[in-house]
């Protein structure tokens, strides 16, 4: 089994909306960040890349590249979760705690859970998400921005059924003595190929 967690938090900056699990929710500010800011999928997608040993968001959808300036975050958990199944593992729960003195996440908890089932293609009953204030102490608690922690745990799925194409950007994944390498097509599929560790250095 595998074991990861991840955290982020933003500011809060000009708008009039936070997105929050894939929910947009009405608010009197909204989030400085280079995607949606959602910091809840931001923090699950570090839990999953962390528990494949696959780095963290910012190496996958580095905020340098203006494709994801503005992006849907639920862009990058299909993502993860499709490296899930190419590294031969199999989603178990995540858990999730919101951290934020305003917006109210109680009322939208349950689409949250809902979206990010549907795009990991799991039961909603894997999916847990609480919130919490941090009592007004610290910025959170001056309300100058939320943040999220989420933990997730990962079983041994069949490593023998993984697919040969994956429909997901920029991966570099690692599977035994074999680094595989994404290949983006023009109809952005990624095709990936296998290239034994020690022969280019420079991958």
């Amino acid at each position: 089994m595998r074991v990861g967690i991840g955290y982020d938090v933003h500011a809060y900056g000009d708008g009039d909306h936070v997105t929050l699990g894939g929910v947009r929710i009405a608010h009197t500010r909204g989030v400085i960040a280079h995607s949606d800011g959602d910091v809840a999928l931001h923090a699950l997608c570090d839990a999953l890349l962390g528990a494949m040993a696959l780095g963290d968001i910012g190496e996958h959808f580095p905020d340098s590249d203006p494709r994801w300036k503005g992006a849907d975050s639920r862009r990058f958990l299909r993502h993860c979760g499709a490296l899930v199944q190419a590294q031969g593992w199999r989603f178990v729960n995540a858990d999730l705690t919101i951290l934020a003195q305003v917006p109210r996440v109680g009322p939208h908890r349950l689409l949250m859970r809902q979206n990010i089932a549907d795009d990991l293609g799991v039961r909603i009953d894997c999916i847990n998400v609480k919130a919490t204030t941090s009592e007004e102490l610290g910025a959170l608690g001056r309300g100058e921005g939320l943040a999220c922690q989420a933990i997730v745990l990962l079983t041994h799925g069949d490593l023998a059924s993984r697919p040969r194409y994956l429909n997901a950007e920029h991966a570099v994944l690692t599977l035994l003595e074999w680094r595989v390498v994404p290949v983006v097509t023009e109809n952005d599929t990624v095709v990936v190929e296998e290239i034994k560790l020690g022969d280019n250095d420079n991958l």
